[in-house]
């Protein structure tokens, strides 16, 4: 079995105790008191393998699904047989940090999810293959590097104006993590996508 199916089914799991346990659920969740006051520094992670609702988690595993199996190959390759599971975590972590260090102070701020992850795998697997066609809601053909376009240019908008109770910047800066660690690691992957942004594929 390979390491994304086996987070899938961890996450799946995990989020469904944790909505039968709302004690479970509540040391699980992210909650920056919890972690300035009581050093609970493992919400940071822990947060990431527990949802809001069935369909916050299947859009999450779907995704993190068709797009996780490529960039576990890559990380594998450079990392080992773990490598793909250390950049799925340090993802969870990396687009929580701003949220936190933004509202380490406010008692109201709850937040949870694997989103930060996903879109860190999602704009990785971009950066291999800019043109390949994604299906928007499972349905919509849309050509990944447009869907990065419109999924940024949205996230920034509602992160402005506040938009929900989604943590749109823990999208952006997994988005942005995900871009950034690839590259380092393969920076021959900067002109890759260049070179295939110039020559698009329908």
């Amino acid at each position: 079995m390979n390491h994304t199916t086996t987070i899938i089914i961890i996450t799946v799991i995990i989020s469904l105790i944790a909505w039968q346990n709302r004690t479970l659920m509540g040391r699980l969740i992210f909650d920056p008191i919890s972690i300035t006051r009581f050093k609970q520094y493992d919400r940071f992670v822990t947060h990431g393998f527990v949802h809001a609702d069935g369909m916050h988690l299947l859009f999450n595993m779907f995704t993190l699904y068709f797009f996780g199996r490529v960039i576990e190959q890559f990380y594998i390759s450079r990392f080992g047989s773990l490598g793909f599971v250390g950049f799925y975590v340090l993802a969870i972590v990396a687009a929580i940090i701003p949220t936190y260090l933004k509202n380490k102070n406010n008692s109201r701020y709850l937040g949870l999810g694997a989103s930060g992850a996903v879109s860190a795998v999602l704009f990785s697997f971009i950066l291999f293959a800019p043109w390949e066609t994604l299906y928007f809601f499972g349905i919509l053909p849309i050509p990944a590097i447009v869907f990065a376009v419109l999924y940024t240019a949205y996230s920034i908008y509602a992160d402005r104006r506040g938009t929900g109770n989604v943590n749109h910047s823990a999208h952006l800066y997994g988005a942005a993590f995900g871009v950034i660690a690839t590259i380092l690691i393969e920076p021959k992957l900067a002109m890759h996508f260049v070179s295939a942004l110039l020559s698009p594929r329908f």
